[in-house]
Protein backbone atom coordinates (compact mmCIF):
# COMPACT_ATOMS: atom_id res chain seq x y z
CA UNK A 1 0.00 0.00 0.00
CA UNK A 2 1.70 3.74 -1.28
CA UNK A 3 0.04 5.69 1.48
CA UNK A 4 2.39 9.21 1.41
CA UNK A 5 2.06 13.00 2.20
CA UNK A 6 1.13 15.13 -0.60
CA UNK A 7 4.23 17.72 0.30
CA UNK A 8 6.76 18.22 -2.06
CA UNK A 9 10.37 17.38 -0.60
CA UNK A 10 13.70 16.81 -1.45
CA UNK A 11 15.00 16.15 2.41
CA UNK A 12 14.16 15.83 5.54
CA UNK A 13 15.07 19.21 6.28
CA UNK A 14 12.35 20.38 3.31
CA UNK A 15 10.03 18.16 4.24
CA UNK A 16 9.71 19.81 7.50
CA UNK A 17 9.88 23.13 6.14
CA UNK A 18 7.31 21.98 3.84
CA UNK A 19 5.03 20.68 6.64
CA UNK A 20 5.48 24.29 8.71
CA UNK A 21 4.22 26.06 5.33
CA UNK A 22 1.01 23.66 5.76
CA UNK A 23 -0.46 24.89 8.75
CA UNK A 24 -3.77 26.61 7.51
CA UNK A 25 -3.09 26.12 3.69
CA UNK A 26 -3.57 23.73 1.26
CA UNK A 27 -0.93 21.04 0.51
CA UNK A 28 -1.76 21.88 -3.31
CA UNK A 29 -0.84 25.97 -2.54
CA UNK A 30 2.37 25.17 -0.64
CA UNK A 31 3.43 23.08 -3.88
CA UNK A 32 3.26 25.62 -5.91
CA UNK A 33 6.02 27.52 -3.98
CA UNK A 34 8.10 25.28 -2.56
CA UNK A 35 9.63 23.49 -5.88
CA UNK A 36 10.92 27.00 -6.82
CA UNK A 37 12.02 27.72 -3.53
CA UNK A 38 14.03 24.33 -2.56
CA UNK A 39 15.86 24.56 -5.78
CA UNK A 40 18.24 27.16 -4.24
CA UNK A 41 17.20 26.70 -0.37
CA UNK A 42 17.26 23.19 0.13
CA UNK A 43 19.39 22.74 3.25
CA UNK A 44 19.58 25.28 6.76
CA UNK A 45 22.49 26.68 5.05
CA UNK A 46 21.12 27.55 1.82
CA UNK A 47 18.06 28.46 3.86
CA UNK A 48 19.97 31.09 6.25
CA UNK A 49 21.63 31.94 3.25
CA UNK A 50 18.42 33.05 1.40
CA UNK A 51 17.42 34.92 4.54
CA UNK A 52 14.26 36.02 5.59
CA UNK A 53 12.85 38.61 3.51
CA UNK A 54 14.07 36.50 0.18
CA UNK A 55 12.24 33.79 1.89
CA UNK A 56 9.11 35.78 2.02
CA UNK A 57 9.48 36.38 -1.57
CA UNK A 58 8.80 33.02 -2.42
CA UNK A 59 6.28 32.21 0.29
CA UNK A 60 4.53 35.24 0.18
CA UNK A 61 1.04 33.68 -1.21
CA UNK A 62 1.46 31.20 1.61
CA UNK A 63 -1.41 32.63 4.52
CA UNK A 64 0.55 34.03 7.57
CA UNK A 65 3.58 33.78 5.45
CA UNK A 66 5.67 36.27 7.83
CA UNK A 67 5.42 34.40 10.81
CA UNK A 68 6.20 31.23 8.93
CA UNK A 69 9.27 33.11 7.53
CA UNK A 70 10.57 33.59 11.02
CA UNK A 71 10.13 30.32 12.31
CA UNK A 72 11.60 28.26 9.00
CA UNK A 73 14.90 30.63 9.63
CA UNK A 74 15.08 29.85 12.89
CA UNK A 75 14.44 26.66 12.25
CA UNK A 76 17.49 26.65 9.48
CA UNK A 77 19.39 29.23 12.52
CA UNK A 78 19.07 26.34 15.01
CA UNK A 79 20.03 23.48 12.68
CA UNK A 80 23.13 24.75 11.40
CA UNK A 81 25.08 23.69 14.68
CA UNK A 82 24.29 20.18 13.70
CA UNK A 83 26.75 18.19 11.58
CA UNK A 84 25.63 18.52 7.83
CA UNK A 85 23.74 21.65 7.68
CA UNK A 86 24.60 21.80 3.54
CA UNK A 87 24.35 18.58 2.71
CA UNK A 88 21.43 18.26 0.44
CA UNK A 89 20.43 15.22 1.00
CA UNK A 90 19.86 16.72 5.11
CA UNK A 91 18.85 14.24 7.48
CA UNK A 92 17.85 15.21 11.30
CA UNK A 93 19.98 14.16 13.88
CA UNK A 94 19.19 11.38 15.56
CA UNK A 95 18.23 12.90 18.86
CA UNK A 96 15.45 15.25 17.05
CA UNK A 97 13.97 11.63 16.23
CA UNK A 98 12.28 12.06 19.52
CA UNK A 99 8.92 14.21 19.92
CA UNK A 100 9.87 16.30 22.80
CA UNK A 101 13.51 17.54 21.45
CA UNK A 102 11.75 17.61 17.65
CA UNK A 103 9.54 20.19 19.40
CA UNK A 104 12.24 22.26 21.09
CA UNK A 105 13.11 24.04 17.77
CA UNK A 106 11.52 26.90 16.32
CA UNK A 107 8.19 26.11 14.22
CA UNK A 108 7.84 22.95 15.16
CA UNK A 109 4.67 22.06 17.47
CA UNK A 110 2.95 18.87 18.26
CA UNK A 111 0.86 18.64 14.93
CA UNK A 112 4.46 19.17 13.41
CA UNK A 113 6.42 17.13 14.85
CA UNK A 114 3.49 14.45 14.76
CA UNK A 115 3.63 14.54 10.66
CA UNK A 116 7.89 15.00 10.24
CA UNK A 117 8.14 11.84 12.73
CA UNK A 118 5.35 9.79 11.20
CA UNK A 119 6.13 10.56 7.31
CA UNK A 120 10.19 10.69 7.48
CA UNK A 121 10.63 7.97 10.42
CA UNK A 122 7.34 5.48 10.53
CA UNK A 123 6.62 6.92 14.01
CA UNK A 124 3.28 6.07 15.39
CA UNK A 125 1.96 8.85 16.04
CA UNK A 126 -1.40 10.97 14.45
CA UNK A 127 -0.94 14.39 13.50
CA UNK A 128 -4.45 16.11 13.78
CA UNK A 129 -5.18 18.74 11.22
CA UNK A 130 -8.76 19.98 10.42
CA UNK A 131 -9.25 16.81 8.32
CA UNK A 132 -8.10 14.81 11.01
CA UNK A 133 -10.04 16.45 13.75
CA UNK A 134 -13.45 16.65 11.51
CA UNK A 135 -13.69 13.03 10.65
CA UNK A 136 -12.90 11.66 13.93
CA UNK A 137 -15.82 13.70 15.48
CA UNK A 138 -18.04 12.72 12.30
CA UNK A 139 -17.67 9.03 12.53
CA UNK A 140 -18.28 9.41 16.21
CA UNK A 141 -14.03 8.22 17.27
CA UNK A 142 -13.99 11.24 19.87
CA UNK A 143 -16.05 12.68 22.36
CA UNK A 144 -18.11 15.79 21.33
CA UNK A 145 -15.88 17.51 24.52
CA UNK A 146 -12.56 16.63 22.48
CA UNK A 147 -12.09 20.19 21.79
CA UNK A 148 -8.02 19.96 20.88
CA UNK A 149 -5.53 18.13 18.42
CA UNK A 150 -3.98 16.64 21.48
CA UNK A 151 -7.47 15.18 23.00
CA UNK A 152 -8.41 13.67 19.38
CA UNK A 153 -4.62 12.28 18.96
CA UNK A 154 -4.56 10.72 22.58
CA UNK A 155 -8.70 9.33 21.76
CA UNK A 156 -7.27 7.91 18.49
CA UNK A 157 -4.12 6.62 19.57
CA UNK A 158 -6.45 4.58 21.70
CA UNK A 159 -9.54 3.68 19.43
CA UNK A 160 -7.29 2.19 16.48
CA UNK A 161 -5.55 -0.73 16.35
CA UNK A 162 -1.44 -0.14 16.62
CA UNK A 163 -0.98 -1.81 13.34
CA UNK A 164 -2.40 1.38 11.70
CA UNK A 165 -0.80 4.21 13.66
CA UNK A 166 1.51 4.63 10.74
CA UNK A 167 -0.97 5.23 8.39
CA UNK A 168 -3.73 6.24 9.67
CA UNK A 169 -3.08 10.15 9.50
CA UNK A 170 -2.94 9.76 5.79
CA UNK A 171 -5.31 7.64 5.14
CA UNK A 172 -7.59 10.51 6.92
CA UNK A 173 -6.16 13.49 5.25
CA UNK A 174 -6.67 11.73 1.66
CA UNK A 175 -10.41 10.91 2.63
CA UNK A 176 -10.98 14.23 4.13
CA UNK A 177 -9.75 16.21 1.61
CA UNK A 178 -11.06 14.01 -1.71
CA UNK A 179 -14.03 11.79 -0.62
CA UNK A 180 -15.38 12.81 3.04
CA UNK A 181 -15.21 16.36 2.42
CA UNK A 182 -16.21 18.73 4.99
CA UNK A 183 -19.89 20.26 2.96
CA UNK A 184 -20.52 18.15 0.19
CA UNK A 185 -18.97 14.54 1.61
CA UNK A 186 -19.14 12.00 -1.37
CA UNK A 187 -20.72 9.38 0.05
CA UNK A 188 -22.10 7.64 -3.31
CA UNK A 189 -18.33 7.05 -4.13
CA UNK A 190 -17.01 6.27 -0.51
CA UNK A 191 -15.68 2.88 -0.78
CA UNK A 192 -16.37 2.24 3.25
CA UNK A 193 -19.78 3.79 3.28
CA UNK A 194 -21.70 0.47 4.41
CA UNK A 195 -19.55 0.53 7.49
CA UNK A 196 -20.16 4.39 8.02
CA UNK A 197 -22.66 5.68 10.71
CA UNK A 198 -22.18 9.62 10.28
CA UNK A 199 -24.98 11.45 11.00
CA UNK A 200 -25.10 13.49 7.91
CA UNK A 201 -24.32 10.57 5.52
CA UNK A 202 -26.00 11.60 2.25
CA UNK A 203 -26.69 8.02 1.24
Amino acid sequence: MDIRSELYSVNEFTFAVAVILSAQATDKKVNQVTPGLFRIAATPAQMIKLGEDGLKKHICVISFFNNKAKSIIGLATQLMAEQGANDPNYCFPIKYHNRDELMKLPGIGQKTANVVMNVLWGAPNIGVDTHVFRLAHRFGWVSNDTNTPERVEKQLLKKIPKKYHAIVNHVMVLHGRYTCKALRPRCAECPVANLCCAKDKNI
